[in-house]
């Protein structure tokens, strides 16, 4: 069979931002931004503080990511003295995050990884710090209480409380009470922490991957307030026009009319949308393939023009057998969604840029710290990525650096946890 010319030239439209529309939707993030700045309520994201500037890069000493003990030397170095990696959940043995678990069953499983990570050392004092990226109510860097669970974790006893409490109770059982739970943070601004450590003008940082979200230093410069990190929950950010297929997508998603950012941009939802739209060309609309944005890294490495991985691939999920010229054109759909999905996160990096630029005439060296499998991995994403900031930005485009921080997590908590402990 052969796509109809028309309707894949109709769906590719449907996918397609062009720079009129890219400057638009960069401006009203950064309006969005502004608003939520006044009164978060105002803005479509949360604005939520983390309670924490950017490190000195001074901070030394040995410190707990929760399963993690690292040594910070000061000026970017540290190293992973002892890393204890264990899940939470091991099918057929245990599930802490079931709704017939327990808070203490929980807490007491992590205390076990943090005794283990001082290797049996009740004596020599730690500050802890750990990323909890679930939607919390915090009041300073230690009081994170739990809104609700997401993402599957149903534990009961834990919404609602602070988690740093329940750990501390926890701790204290194990007879840990050397080991001083100090500070909660979000794992994006975790990523920020990181790269800060290490990198200068870290003033953004980004998870761009399964999910989406950035984060970045707000200077209150009109204010008499310590600069803080914002933790932007950006993958709600509103402002933006939905194509047909995201309107579909979100109909059908487990929770309609949020987080519409997230879905137009994160590697979640883009095997979803690659595969709705492939539907329609095989004119079986609705029909769900299970592709994904592992699937379509494979599509675009696909480099023989006669394309046998994309006939293969796409035989096997869908039944069709394409020839060279369609497998052609599902690369370049591929490539279509992943090149929007690029530019509308460099759309939101500027608008934070410009809130951060101001009133001056230029723009100051910014670095961007990402994080995340669709920029590290997704072949042409960091390239748009980029190419999306020069169009916006022009010749200021040559001040950004964007930096991959990878496993950012535990350094950043170990981070934070020295940034809380010299506030003693």
């Amino acid at each position: 069979m052969a796509f109809d010319k028309q309707q894949f030239e109709d769906i590719l439209n449907d996918f397609t931002i062009d720079s009129d529309e890219l400057r638009e939707i960069a401006g009203a993030f950064r309006y969005d931004l502004k608003q939520g700045l006044k009164d978060p309520d105002l803005s479509s994201m949360r604005m939520l503080k983390s309670y924490i500037g950017l490190p000195t890069r001074k901070e030394t000493g040995e410190y707990l990511a929760l399963d993690l003990r690292i040594r910070l030397d000061g000026d970017g170095k540290f190293e992973v003295l002892k890393k204890v990696a264990k899940p939470l959940v091991v099918p057929g043995k245990y599930n802490y995050i079931a709704a017939d678990a327990t808070a203490e069953q929980m807490f007491g499983f992590i205390a076990d990884l943090v005794e283990e990570a001082v290797e049996g050392d009740h004596t020599k004092k730690y500050f802890l710090g750990h990323t909890f990226s679930f939607p919390s109510e915090q009041t300073d860097l230690y009081n994170a209480k739990l809104i609700i669970w997401t993402k599957e974790f149903a534990t009961p006893g834990v919404e609602g409380k602070v988690v740093n409490d329940l750990l501390k109770d926890a701790l204290h059982k194990k007879g840990l009470d050397n080991v001083e739970p100090t500070a909660v943070i979000n794992d994006t601004v975790a990523v920020q922490l990181a790269a800060a450590y290490k990198h200068d003008n870290v003033n953004i940082g980004c998870i761009y991957a399964t999910g989406h979200n950035t984060c970045y230093l707000e200077p209150y410069a009109d204010k008499a307030q310590e600069a803080m990190i914002l933790n932007l929950e950006s993958g709600g950010f509103n402002r933006l026009t939905p194509g047909r297929f995201d309107i579909e997508l979100d109909k059908v998603s487990e929770k309609p009319g949020e987080q519409r950012l997230e879905k137009m941009v994160s590697g979640r939802y883009m095997g979803e949308l690659f595969g709705m739209a492939l539907a329609e060309l095989f004119d079986e609309k609705g029909k769900n393939y299970g592709f994904t944005s592992i699937d379509m890294s494979a599509i675009m490495d696909d480099e023989d023009p006669q394309h046998p991985a994309i006939i293969k691939l796409v035989a096997e999920k869908t039944g069709h057998t394409l020839d060279a010229a369609d497998a052609d054109k599902v690369q370049d759909l591929v490539l279509r969604i992943v090149n929007r999905s690029a530019r509308l996160v460099a759309a939101s990096f500027v608008g934070i840029l410009w809130q951060l630029q101001g009133a001056e005439q230029h723009l100051a060296p910014q670095t961007i710290a990402v994080d995340g499998s669709v920029y590290e991995k997704m072949p042409h994403a960091k390239e748009n990525l980029m190419k999306g900031l020069s169009e916006l930005l022009g010749e200021d485009a040559a001040q950004v650096t964007t930096v991959l921080e990878n496993g950012g997590s535990g350094l950043g908590a170990a981070i934070a946890a020295a940034v809380a402990a010299s506030r003693r």
